[in-house]
């Protein structure tokens, strides 16, 4: 039997509704990782100037001002410093490592103290999440006072960068499937969504929805697809009594306008198609709607 099409529309707003909550949750986990982005980038900006103010004073300049942190790629920031200073590596790596501790995100980062004139690696080590992988070499020679600039590269966090170019990467895709499963969900105005088997026997006649046409002793009779869709509520609901505003809706509902007359009108051409056949026919049944009663 066909498918009822009020019910289809129903599934069809449902499904719809199932589809935009995915997106809805995208977009809202999207602006929320950008959000979370901007605040741990700032308090990292911070952190990073605690670091540069505590080797400042290990150097004994409390006086000098720790320059504005800059930051240079996605995950690398430079500490300056408006003097010269010293630095012990061993100080410098406890300091940078205590203080890292408050940013949640930095387990894995690599140290760079270069030369402001040319830009070389005066020293530099790196940090890892598991410690048996941390490389801090020459850590008991005191480097003389110059101009440095220290350089801390963070590795880049999953939940930060991947997953946040995952989402905003994949909604394309994601607009993309879910325009292809409401396509396929929704059936057609010109033709009745029915079940795989398309082809109803209505008594002798056979009722072919898919191509919309009746057979009725060999012979094809093509329907419009308004008689179609009308035809297919009768088909889903033989020997009973459909009501007329239940018809008029079904029938019409998506264009917002009912004729009272239209219906009446279908009703008089799918009748004409179905004269070949005394056995099946459309009865009005009075101050109700009609019925498609079917003889054995």
């Amino acid at each position: 039997m066909p498918v009822s099409l009020n019910l289809l529309s129903g599934k069809r707003k449902y499904l719809l509704g199932l589809m935009l909550l995915p997106f809805i949750a995208v977009i809202c986990v999207a602006f929320s990782m950008r959000d979370d982005d901007g605040f741990n980038i700032a308090r990292r900006e911070v952190l990073l100037r605690q670091v540069g103010h505590e080797l400042l004073l290990q150097s004994g300049d409390s006086t000098s001002r720790v320059l504005p942190v800059k930051k240079i790629a996605e995950n690398e920031y430079q500490i300056r410093f408006e003097n010269e200073l010293s630095f012990q590596p061993d100080s410098l790596v406890n300091t940078i490592r205590r203080v890292l501790v408050k940013d949640a995100l930095a387990r894995n980062y690599i140290v760079n103290v270069l030369n402001c004139g040319d830009a070389s690696v005066t020293y530099g080590y790196a940090i890892s999440r598991n410690k048996k992988d941390d490389i801090v070499p020459c850590k008991g020679r005191k480097q003389p006072e110059a101009c440095y600039i220290i350089s801390v590269k963070f590795k880049p966090s999953g939940l930060n960068t991947i997953a946040t170019g995952y989402v905003l990467g994949g909604l394309p895709f994601l607009a993309f499937v879910g325009f292809l499963f409401v396509r396929s969900t929704k059936p057609k105005r010109d033709a009745l969504n029915v079940q795989d088997n398309s082809i109803v026997a209505l008594g002798a006649v056979l009722f072919d929805a898919k191509d919309r046409k009746l057979i009725i002793n060999g012979e094809a009779t093509e329907l419009t697809g308004t008689e179609t869709r009308l035809l297919g509520i009768f088909a889903s609901l033989p020997n009973e009594t459909i009501p007329r505003s239940r018809l008029q809706k079904e029938i019409w509902e998506d264009e917002g306008v009912i004729v009272g007359r239209s219906l009446d009108m279908f009703i008089s051409k799918l009748r004409k198609k179905l004269e070949l056949d005394p056995n099946i026919k459309i009865v009005v049944i009075r101050s109700k709607g009609y019925r498609l009663e079917i003889r054995a």
